[in-house]
């Protein structure tokens, strides 16, 4: 059985973004009649921004940590969980102000956990999470894959360095961009990026 991830942030209701992953995430769900899906929705259900008692927490080996440390990590372990048993991974984002919505860096900050998700050796950091695959969809209202407004993306170039960081290295990126330029552009943008969703789907996509 394979185990599908659906992260979506987009504060938009009508988001592009989490419209293209929903539709790529129940695509690859219908190529096995067995596979599994957990919807985290980060929009409608965001998570608390990590504060003191989570940093001190987070540095605690787990043998050492207390009773209300252990508290403190339960919403982190339980996103962990779900990332740790997903096989594909789809994470959907709207650039906001050139980044990420905070919503998903709230996310970001409760899995990046020392010794769980990566670690320090001698010869620099590790990732801990490994063999998933990743998709990426991200949707903005520029054009900032290429041209003038290339060096403000700090949306998926962001998002490629922090997960490559914890070990999720093998990622794919479905870019719905120039969507804030009329409805026909976002119209085309929108239908570009399914085309792409289809051509993922004609295989199974889970990482071995």
């Amino acid at each position: 059985m394979s185990n599908i991830l659906l992260i979506t942030s987009s504060p938009r209701s009508a988001s592009y973004s989490a419209k293209v992953a929903r539709a790529l995430a129940e695509q690859l769900a219908s190529l096995e009649s067995n596979a599994a899906m957990t919807v985290r929705d980060l929009a409608r259900d965001p998570l608390p921004h990590i504060d003191d008692s989570f940093a001190a927490a987070r540095d605690v080996p787990p043998e050492n940590q207390t009773p209300a440390q252990k508290d403190t990590l339960a919403l982190s372990d339980k996103l962990l969980k779900e990332l740790f048993a997903a096989d594909t991974i789809i994470i959907a984002a709207g650039m906001i102000n050139f980044g990420i919505p905070s919503t998903l860096k709230a996310y970001i900050d409760h899995i990046a956990r020392p010794r769980v998700t990566f670690r320090y050796s001698e010869k620099g950091p590790e990732g801990l999470v490994k063999g998933k695959k990743v998709y990426l969809v991200v949707a903005r209202g520029g054009v900032y894959s290429e041209g003038p407004m290339q060096a403000l993306n700090f949306q998926d170039t962001y998002l490629r360095t922090v997960l490559g960081f914890i070990g999720l290295n093998d990622i794919e990126l479905i870019t719905v961009e120039g969507v804030g330029y009329g409805p026909e552009a976002a119209e085309r943008a929108v239908s570009k990026a399914m085309a792409q969703v289809s051509a993922i789907a004609q295989v199974p996509a889970i990482a071995a």
